[in-house]
C-alpha cells in the first residue's frame, strides 16, 4: 500500500515539472530562407575534423532528436569528437509552402545547406547523413549530385541514412496502407494543401495502436521501484516524449510526390522517380555509403532501409543492422556506447583513401 501511495505521489508530481530544455547544444543560425534554417553548433575547441557533417532530419519531426539533450544528444557527442557539425532546422510551413516541390527540398535546400557548410568549413565536401524520411532524401540529393550529366554541383563526400527508407514495396504497414486502391494521395492534398500534423501523428499511432498505453504503464513500473525514478530517467523520458508530440505538417506538394512516386511506385527501386527532368539512380552514388537499419523499427522495416546498400554505386559500402526502435536507438544511452562512436569512427574512415583504410592493423 505503502509503494502504492508513493508510486501515486510521483505521477502527480509530474504535473509540477517544467517543461524539459532541449536543444542545448550552443549553436549558431547560419543562413535561413523562408521556414529553413540550418545550424552550425559550437564546442569548447574548435573541430579537428575538416569535412563537416550536414545533418537531415525528417520534414514531419522536430531537428532536436538529434541534440536531445546533455548526454542524450548525438550532435552534443560529435562536437566534443572534434567533428563541425551542422543540422538542417526545416520549420514549420504555411498554408504558402502546400506547393513546395519535392525537388526544391531534395535539390536547393539540401543543396544550399551542403554549399555553406563546406564554405564555411573550406573543405570541398561534407559528409551528408539523414536520419528516417531525411534519410530518403538525402539518398536522392546524393544520387542526383553523383549523376555526370546533372549541373547540381556534388558536395558530398560520404553518405549516411540512419533508419531511410529506399525501398518502399516491404511488408510495413505504411507500404499497404498507401498502396491500396482507395488510398487517394491527390484528393488528400488537393483538400488540405498542408497534409495535417494530427493526421501524420495518427497514422503512426495505428502502426502500433498499444504504444501510448505501453508508455504509461512503463511509467508507472518505473515510479513504483524505489531504484529507477531518478532524475536521469525523468529528463530522458519527458524530453523524449517532447520531441514525439512536436509535430509539424507536411507541405501537401511533397507528399503527393513521396506517395505516388515512392510508396506506390517504389521509384527508387524501379528507376521511375525523375527530378528536374532527369530519372534518379541511385547507382550515381559513388561516395563511401552507410546504410544503418534496426531490428525492431516498425516504421522503417530492415529491407527498407538496407535497400541503399544494394543500390548504390559506390566502391565503400557498409550495412549497420543493430538492436532496438526507429527512435530508442539513436538518442538512448546504449547509442552513445555502440552507434554514435561507430558512426564517428566510420565518417574519419571515409575520408582517408581505401588503401589506407585497408592497411589498419586488426
Amino acid at each position: 500500500m505503502f509503494r502504492i501511495a508513493k508510486a501515486t505521489t510521483r505521477l502527480f508530481s509530474l504535473a509540477r515539472r517544467p517543461e524539459p530544455a532541449v536543444g542545448q547544444t550552443p549553436h549558431d543560425v547560419v543562413y535561413a530562407e523562408n521556414k529553413w534554417r540550418l545550424l552550425h553548433f559550437r564546442g569548447p575547441e574548435a573541430p579537428r575534423e575538416r569535412t563537416p557533417i550536414v545533418m537531415v532530419p525528417s520534414l514531419i519531426n522536430r531537428w532536436y532528436v538529434l541534440d536531445l539533450m546533455p548526454g542524450r544528444s548525438f550532435v552534443e557527442y560529435l562536437v566534443d569528437e572534434g567533428h563541425d557539425v551542422y543540422v538542417i532546422d526545416w520549420g514549420k510551413p504555411g498554408p504558402e509552402d502546400r506547393y513546395l516541390r519535392f525537388e526544391d527540398v531534395v535539390l536547393r535546400t539540401i543543396g544550399r545547406a551542403l554549399r555553406h557548410a563546406t564554405d564555411r568549413s573550406g573543405a570541398p565536401r561534407a559528409q551528408l547523413l539523414g536520419y528516417c524520411m531525411g534519410g530518403t532524401l538525402a539518398s536522392i540529393h546524393a544520387a542526383v549530385a553523383g549523376d555526370p550529366g546533372h549541373p547540381l554541383p556534388n558536395r558530398v563526400a560520404s553518405l549516411t541514412s540512419l533508419a531511410g527508407p529506399v525501398r518502399f514495396h516491404d511488408e510495413g504497414l505504411l507500404s499497404t496502407w498507401t498502396r491500396v486502391p482507395t488510398f487517394d494521395v491527390d484528393a488528400l492534398v488537393d483538400a488540405f494543401g498542408n497534409v495535417p500534423w494530427p493526421l501524420l501523428v495518427a497514422s503512426f499511432q495505428l502502426l502500433k495502436p498499444t504504444l501510448t498505453l505501453s508508455k504509461q504503464l512503463y511509467l508507472v513500473d518505473q515510479a513504483i521501484k524505489d531504484g529507477a525514478w531518478s532524475e536521469d530517467f525523468l529528463a530522458g523520458y519527458l524530453a523524449k516524449e517532447k520531441w514525439a508530440n512536436d509535430n509539424v505538417s507536411l507541405p501537401g506538394e511533397v507528399f503527393r510526390t513521396w506517395v505516388r512516386e515512392l510508396y506506390q511506385r517504389d521509384g527508387l527501386v524501379n528507376g521511375t522517380l525523375r527530378l528536374g527532368g532527369r530519372r534518379v539512380d541511385l547507382a550515381h552514388v559513388t561516395c563511401p555509403t552507410h546504410a544503418i537499419s534496426f531490428e525492431h523499427d516498425y516504421i522503417v522495416p530492415k529491407d527498407a532501409a538496407a535497400a541503399l546498400a544494394e543500390l548504390v554505386g559506390a566502391e565503400r559500402v557498409t550495412h549497420t543492422h543493430l538492436a532496438g526502435g526507429h527512435v530508442s536507438s539513436v538518442v538512448s544511452k546504449s547509442a552513445r556506447k555502440r552507434l554514435w562512436p561507430a558512426l564517428s569512427q566510420w565518417w574519419r574512415e571515409a575520408t582517408q583513401p581505401l588503401a589506407q583504410v585497408d592497411a589498419r592493423p586488426n
